[in-house]
């Protein structure tokens, strides 16, 4: 007698999740990150805060993008099934020529896709692009209460450096946020690469 077929769960239990792509973003893109942006933002533990009308533009994003490049950082999107789930980029963090070897990042996961690993995958990919430009420290302010993305820097090897306590109100609630920092390559052991002056911003 023929063994039954299996069931749908036991054939969902037994797929092949679907693979993640880390890749450079493109324009393409723009819509979504600005879809899964607004949302953590509006939403969610972001301690970042949109503009004073509340909006940001696709063409906002693409001129932060174009300087970007220019400033060899990077900005990466997480594919699954042919859809971004998750994003993630690298800033200067301070625009003075002194600190052009240091970075404070963000990284972002669509709401749909929270808790499947998006981030795990995402940030060390990031950590590496930054890395191999020639960058030495890595920072992130994070919302006191997210505990999930101070989990996650942890396990990349962030530490905290500093606590910045009501430096924010959002939600009927002040804000505290963590900052973390790790270093890349070698980091402050060694001098870096010589860099000329990154050119200046479009804005």
């Amino acid at each position: 007698m023929p063994d039954p077929a299996p069931s749908a769960a036991a054939t969902a239990a037994t797929a092949t999740p679907e693979p993640i792509r880390i890749r450079p973003s493109a324009d393409a893109d723009i819509e979504t990150m600005l879809a899964i942006y607004r949302h953590h933002v509006r939403r969610g533990l972001d301690p970042s805060f949109l503009g004073q009308d509340g909006v940001l533009l696709p063409d906002d994003l693409k001129r932060r993008r174009r300087n970007m490049r220019r400033h060899r950082l990077p900005h990466l999107v997480a594919e699954k099934g042919g859809g971004v789930v998750g994003y993630a980029y690298a800033v200067l963090f301070r625009k003075r020529p002194a600190y052009r070897y240091t970075v404070k990042h963000s990284i972002y996961v669509h709401p749909d896709h929270l808790h499947a690993g998006i981030g795990r995958i995402l940030l060390p990919a990031l950590i590496d692009a930054c890395a191999a430009a020639g960058y030495r420290q890595m920072i992130a302010y994070i919302d006191s209460a997210n505990a999930p993305s101070l989990r996650l820097h942890e396990r990349c090897g962030f530490r905290q450096v500093g606590y910045l306590p009501a430096v924010g109100y959002k939600y009927g609630r002040w804000t505290d946020v963590v900052m973390v920092q790790r270093s890349l390559g070698a980091g402050g052991t060694a001098p870096p690469d010589a860099w000329l002056v990154p050119p200046p911003d479009d804005d």
